[in-house]
Order: structure tokens, then C-alpha cells, then sequence
């Protein structure tokens, strides 16, 4: 697949911090990419390098073969930007902030707009000054997807919204994929990025610490188990599949008996045959899951939520 972000070494330095340290990726067409970490990781310095708010202290980033900042007009005519932190028009009736993002944009629908408000079950009839925070999120998504772009930008979409109201957001995001858009998708919600992303990428102070794809995610799952006797060696091959993630008591190539932990990257059907032989109880086998991989980096980070 060809790419439609690439970032090199991307770095954002202040006097007295580095926001963004080095940060090499690469976002295929096509793809919802999730971006991971609690605030301050970077995720929103990564984002306004892509949009071109802020020129980058070195490296490099492109989106459709353009340069962010040198080609910043270029580059925000091929997507949409729903900041964190929206900001509309306070004077403006909902209906009247739709009617505007979409005569600036050529390849925005009015009517697109006003049917995403439906959907997100808003009263556009309110002044945005007398809206509560999730109805004006509601109107920022209103006014994000009556555009049709080839990349679509979310820093925190479903912020305040209830849950009825995040499953359609995230619906809408599977749509644009399927026409073909590509969606980076910033999120604090394990659950919606496991849900809607082709690929993740976890960011810990300012530098990308793991990049992965969910399909081998969803693959990759832990086994625990109780040893009551000597455990036969693992078959020729099999050995390279498995990593003894924790042996509490026991030990594998002894055979003491013991709580043994053991974490299968990839097919688990060879592993089962061979757990089938052994003196096994209170065998557990589960996947691994996103929020396995993200405590490996940010173990003690309470404001990812998992719902």
C-alpha cells in the first residue's frame, strides 16, 4: 500500500522541552491509525507538525507527497482537522456554523453536515453559546464530516460524549475508510481504537515507542497455567513462537512444578497441541489485547480508559 503520511525523524525542541523526538512513521492509504499515550506524550505536537501549525526543529513530514509546513495550504486542502479543543462560533446558531465550514470548503455538502447532526442527535437550533460541552463536540463533527477529503485528522473525537453517541462517531469513522479515506484517530479509549484502527502507534515523552499492526494483535495471546510435573521440551519450530513472559515458581526447562506464563506471538493451534501433553491445570489462554501492550509503556497512566 502506498503511503499518505510519512514522517523522518520528526522533532519538535523547546527551550526547555523536546514535545517530539525523532518520530519516524508511516500511514498507508486507505487505514484508520490510532495514536496512543497520556498528555504530554506528544500525540497533539505530532498532529499540528502534519497540519503545519508549527515548523519542525528537524526531520521531515510529508502528507500526499507534500511538505507540511513549506506546502501548508496545499496540504489542508486534502483533509480535516477536528482539534481537541474546538472552538466555534458563539453567536452562531448550529445550523448557521455548518452553513459556513461548508461554503469553505469545496468539497463540503451542507446537507452532508446537517445529516451527521442528525445522526449525532443534535438540536441545531441553539445558539453555541448556550450549548453544553458534548453538543458543541457534536457540532465540530458536523462540520469535520459534511467535507469528503482523503485524510481526515481527530484529536479526541468522542471527548464528552455518551456512549450511544461515541458507537455512531465510530461508525462514521469505518465509513469514511470504506469510500477510501484515511483517518489518524487520537484517542485516551482502548476500547474505540482496538474497535476502528488498522494500526497503532503508542507515543511515551515525545518519542514513538511501539508501532503495531492490530491484525497480529488480535493474534497474540498470553497462556497461564498451573505445573504439577516435568514439562516435555517444545517441539523443533516452536520454540521461536513463544516467550516465557513470567515463571512465578516453576521453571520450563527443569520441569519444577509451578505458575508458569507463557505469551504466543503468533498461531496458537501448534502451542495447544503441545500444552494438551503436559501436566497442566487451571490452564487460562486470553489475548494479549491493547491495553497488555500499552502498560509496557505506561504502566502507572490512569486517564486511558478501556470502556
Amino acid at each position: 500500500m502506498s503511503a499518505l503520511i510519512e514522517t523522518e525523524a520528526l522533532s519538535k525542541i523547546y527551550p526547555s522541552v523536546t514535545a517530539l523526538d525523532r518520530c519516524t512513521l508511516r500511514v498507508n492509504q486507505g487505514e484508520v491509525f490510532g495514536l496512543l499515550g497520556p498528555n504530554g506524550a506528544g500525540k497533539t505536537t505530532l498532529l499540528r507538525l502534519l497540519l503545519g501549525f508549527l515548523r519542525p526543529t528537524s526531520g521531515s513530514a510529508r502528507i500526499s507527497n507534500l511538505d507540511c509546513y513549506r506546502e501548508r495550504v496545499a496540504v489542508h486542502r486534502e483533509l480535516v482537522y477536528l482539534p481537541g479543543d474546538a472552538r466555534l462560533f458563539r453567536t452562531m446558531r448550529g445550523r448557521q456554523v455548518i452553513r459556513f465550514f461548508s461554503q469553505i470548503r469545496k468539497n463540503a455538502s451542507f446537507q452532508r453536515g446537517l445529516d451527521v447532526a442528525d445522526r449525532l442527535d443534535l438540536d441545531l437550533s441553539r445558539f453555541v453559546g448556550f450549548m453544553s460541552t458534548g453538543m458543541r463536540q457534536k457540532l465540530a463533527l458536523a462540520a469535520c464530516f459534511s467535507a469528503e477529503t482523503p485524510l481526515i485528522i481527530l484529536d479526541e473525537p468522542t471527548a464528552n460524549l455518551d456512549p450511544n453517541v461515541r458507537g455512531e462517531v465510530l461508525k462514521m469513522v469505518m465509513e469514511a475508510k470504506q469510500r477510501g479515506a484515511t483517518v489518524v484517530f487520537s484517542s485516551h479509549v482502548l476500547s474505540e481504537v482496538e474497535e476502528t484502527c488498522d494500526e497503532v502507534a503508542i507515543l511515551r515523552a515525545g518519542q514513538l515507542v511501539h508501532q503495531q499492526s492490530l491484525h497480529s494483535l488480535k493474534r497474540h495471546h498470553r497462556v497461564r497455567a498451573k505445573v504439577h510435573g516435568e514439562l516435555t521440551p517444545f517441539p523443533n519450530g516452536l520454540a521461536q513462537q513463544i516467550e516465557i513472559a513470567q515463571t512465578l515458581t516453576g521453571n520450563l526447562s527443569t520441569g519444577i512444578p509451578g505458575d508458569l506464563s507463557l505469551e504466543i506471538p503468533g498461531e496458537l493451534s501448534p502451542v495447544l497441541k503441545w500444552l494438551a501433553d503436559q501436566p497442566l491445570d487451571d490452564v487460562l489462554v486470553s489475548p494479549i489485547g491493547l491495553r497488555a501492550v500499552y502498560d509496557r509503556f505506561h504502566s502507572a497512566e490512569p486517564e486511558i480508559e478501556e470502556v
